[in-house]
């Protein structure tokens, strides 16, 4: 479960945001296109050779997801580190940040064709989006 407040100045009203836990096999939950959901994208902070992406990226990405949804939380003071193993076997640190967005319908196609766009932007092979059913309280 993961409690935040929904970061719109539109005069909304503020609400807390739990994510549901009730996986589907492979760990996954069910989401209709019409139910709100919390996107989560995972940005690293270097590309893989160690050199570190410019703050104007995120500062653009975060923009546009704000602008474009009403909001968006970025977690870019405490970045996170994950370690993933290559198909070589080989073990590779990543340190991210996480930027939110709290949606009240998923448009699956926006979200993929966004996902490819820091594909591309940040060179990486695979850059991890996800979406978590969410029910406002």
């Amino acid at each position: 479960m993961l409690g935040t407040t929904d970061p719109t100045a539109s005069g909304k009203e503020h609400a807390l945001l739990v994510t549901t836990s009730q996986p589907l096999a492979g760990g996954c939950l069910s989401l209709s296109p019409m139910s709100p959901a919390l996107i989560q994208i995972f940005l690293p902070l270097r590309d893989n050779d160690g050199t570190p992406f410019a703050r104007d990226m995120y500062v653009r990405i975060y923009d546009e997801l704000a602008s474009r949804h009403g909001g968006a939380t970025a977690f870019n003071r405490s970045p996170a580190s994950g370690l993933w193993a290559t198909s070589d076997d080989e073990v590779v640190e990543d340190v991210v940040v996480l930027i939110e967005v709290l949606v009240d319908e998923l448009d699956r196609a926006w979200w993929k064709q966004f996902r490819l766009r820091m594909e591309r932007d940040f060179r990486q092979e695979r850059i991890l989006a996800r979406a978590l059913a969410c029910e406002l309280l």
